[in-house]
């Protein structure tokens, strides 16, 4: 792998890529990317660790999210090309090892964020038709919408700000149903709104824990603004909207989920809520159990965690192809279907490993799969955002002419120490499986890289014991 392999700044003949994107539609883009599953699947859960101040673990998320941001536009703005995290670690240290690493686990990242999905789709799907379903009907419907995601990434989807549009339209009404249905009941006198303040904590965490580790699951919905900056080289005046779009973005959906957060807390009592697979639909049930339009709020469930199961996969599917063309990788994951153009091995890999994640994460009846996976999505993410907040600072020594924003001196520090405390087993009381995934997730790409790197060095010398006559002396 040679430093052409990665992304750089220096400028090409070929065109750049058409600036089509305004502040709206960037807005649109970033809260649409936003809201998904978290949201959707994992309010219950969120309040299982805390117990009535769920909306605590959701403001300090946003918090998180916010200082991050900062970190995302002084790079995105003073470098805007689409490569994202990697590129910037790169910029930084130069490491190509450490570079991979970083692609690897956003890579990751997708797949464990849409094996999330599929549980939340295969639950909002048997509550949303009534079905009287145990795990193992659960698990199949999961891994045969997984299927369904693999059929529709090998046709190729093309994606459109257009859909985009509808697609957060959709999940934006969901949540503002679920806040407009809970308000009526609210209204009605019929929510005990002392559950909101109310501290409830497992015997073997302090109140400072719980929130720590409520705090690393609410971060999966919180996920998805740094997508955002893969669209600089399409975005107009990316120095003036990032800032005020990434900003404002985040302000909507951090609002949105603090008010759902608390409604559903004095709506539903927090043990039901912990305990449901689908919370949200279990709050409009339990706010309008008479109420037509409250059978449809699974339905829009299922759309929303669908579309990020689809989104990530694609990802995932695409970064892996990536960095097999780039011979980081075995050879064989760049392979493209012939007539549909489509990277067929990398998606069948990717999906092959939801498949197996899937699978495991719901052997164990007890386990709080969509949870267990979220978890494991923040956790690949955070330990990411840390590398990046620390190449904010050390690329303050590469000066760039041209004006972009700056995140100040205490907010990447901030920020490094923040999402370092979420990573730490010992501070951010996560369970032990999630490092488990997380570990085995990275080791295969480890695996795969020492291969490539061994059979690419074994190619290069002809043969063993005998110079290569052809290479220059």
């Amino acid at each position: 792998m040679s430093a052409t392999d990665l992304p750089s700044s220096s400028g090409t003949n070929r065109p750049g890529l058409k600036r089509v994107m305004g502040p709206r539609l960037l807005l649109l883009f970033i809260v649409g990317d936003i809201l998904g599953t978290g949201i959707y699947a994992l309010t219950g859960q969120v309040a299982g660790e805390v117990g009535g101040a769920a909306w605590l673990p959701f403001v300090v998320a946003f918090a998180v999210a916010l200082i991050t941001a900062f970190s995302y536009l002084e790079l995105v703005t003073k470098y805007p090309r689409a490569a994202g995290a990697a590129l910037y670690v790169h910029k930084a240290f130069g490491k190509h090892f450490l570079t991979f690493l970083v692609c690897f686990a956003v890579m990751c990242s997708g797949i464990t964020s849409a094996s999330a999905a599929s549980r939340a789709f295969a639950a909002n799907l048997v509550t949303g038709f009534g079905l009287d379903a145990g795990d193992g009907l659960i698990l199949l419907i999961a891994l045969g919408f997984m299927g369904l995601v693999l059929i529709v990434n090998l046709r190729g989807v093309s994606e459109s700000l257009k859909a985009n549009v509808l697609l957060t339209a959709v999940e934006l009404a969901g949540l503002l149903l679920v806040v407009l249905i809970s308000g009526y009941f609210i209204a009605g006198g019929n929510a005990d709104f002392s559950r909101v303040v109310a501290f409830e904590t497992a015997s073997d965490k302090n109140v400072f824990l719980a929130v720590s580790t409520a705090t690393s699951l609410a971060f999966f919905a919180m996920i998805g603004f740094e997508d955002s900056v893969n669209m600089a080289e399409e975005t107009k005046d990316p120095a003036r909207n990032f800032p005020r779009m990434m900003f404002t973005g985040l302000g909507i959906t951090g609002l949105i989920y603090v008010l759902i957060s608390v409604c559903a807390v004095a709506v539903v009592p927090v043990g039901r809520l912990a305990s449901s697979e689908t919370p949200l639909a279990t709050v409009v049930q339990t706010a309008a159990p008479d109420f037509p339009i409250s059978d449809m709020l699974p339905f829009i469930s299922m759309f929303a965690v669908a579309n990020s199961a689809l989104i990530n996969m694609l990802m995932a599917s695409r970064l892996l192809y990536g960095m097999a063309e780039q011979g980081v990788l075995p050879p064989f994951l760049s392979r493209v279907h012939a007539t549909r153009r489509t990277p067929q091995a990398a998606i069948l890999f990717t999906t092959v490993i939801a498949f197996g994640l899937i699978t495991f994460v719901s052997l164990n009846p007890d386990s709080p799969v969509v949870a267990l996976l979220g978890g494991t999505t923040s956790l690949l993410l955070l330990m990411v955002f840390a590398g990046v907040h620390v190449a904010v600072l050390v690329l303050r020594r590469d000066r760039v002419e041209a004006p972009h924003f700056r995140a100040g001196r205490l907010m990447p520090v901030v920020g490094a120490v923040a999402c370092v405390h979420l990573v730490l087993p010992w501070s951010s009381g996560r369970p032990a499986d999630q490092y488990r995934i997380a570990g085995v997730l990275l080791l295969i790409g480890v695996v795969l890289w020492a291969v490539t790197w061994f059979t690419r060095r074994d190619a290069s010398v002809p043969e063993a014991g005998r110079p290569d006559e052809t290479a220059p002396h």
